[in-house]
């Protein structure tokens, strides 16, 4: 039986960079699909209020791990051929994209209705609205909500172990096998997120209290 060691401590380390990669996947797949949902929602537009809020409830109101099962498992039933990287992506940036549209939704209408009052007198189009006035005032209320949720995607990247996809939690599973010491390989496991994950929650704390101060002065 082999022992928790350096080699061991390395193997995990080393797929540190497909959870990292998979959670840039996520994130930018997520908030290109959840910026259209945030338009969405906030358009004038009944039929596309309705569809983005469809989409968000559905993946909002089902488990991640539901959804990596219903992908992986039910992409071939439909005859399309799936491996574990291609189901976690999809996964993963289909319920970044849910939460992100919500989260930026909230931000859009966060700012002043002032704003919004100035540019419809103006007679600007939806489209001018958004690029030219509310959306660059959006984007500084949403920087620490948004940094905060990359948070909750790399941990939740840990959910592609159960389909195969092998990044920190999949190879700690697999070092575990080996081992039969699981204190050390999940302390381990744990360890990696924690270095990962802790930096990104002081930056989003440091920014929402910018903002407080910012909104106090």
């Amino acid at each position: 039986m082999r022992t928790f060691g350096y080699p061991e401590f390395l193997f995990i380390l080393e797929a540190a960079r497909w959870t990292l990669a998979l959670s840039l996947i996520a994130f930018i797949g997520g908030a290109v699909l959840g910026l259209a949902l945030a338009l969405a929602r906030t358009s004038d537009s009944r039929a596309a209020r309705l569809l983005s809020t469809g989409f968000i409830q559905i993946f909002q109101g089902t488990p991640l791990l539901l959804q990596l099962f219903l992908i992986f498992f039910g992409a071939p039933v439909l005859g399309f051929d799936i491996n574990p990287w291609i189901a976690a992506g999809v996964a993963l940036v289909l319920n970044s994209a849910a939460f992100l549209g919500e989260i930026w939704r909230g931000c859009i209408e966060a700012v002043p209705r002032g704003q919004w009052e100035a540019a419809e007198a103006l007679s600007l189009s939806y489209a001018a609205r958004m690029r030219d006035v509310v959306l660059p005032q959006a984007f500084k209320i949403a920087l620490a909500p948004t940094v905060g949720y990359v948070v909750q995607t790399i941990k939740g990247t840990s959910l592609a172990a159960i389909i195969g996809f092998t990044e920190i939690t999949r190879a700690g599973q697999i070092i575990n096998n080996a081992t039969f010491q699981p204190l050390y390989v999940f302390t381990t496991v744990a360890a990696i997120y924690f270095a990962i994950c802790w930096p990104l929650s002081l930056l989003a704390a440091r920014m929402e209290r910018r903002r407080a101060r910012a909104l106090a002065r």
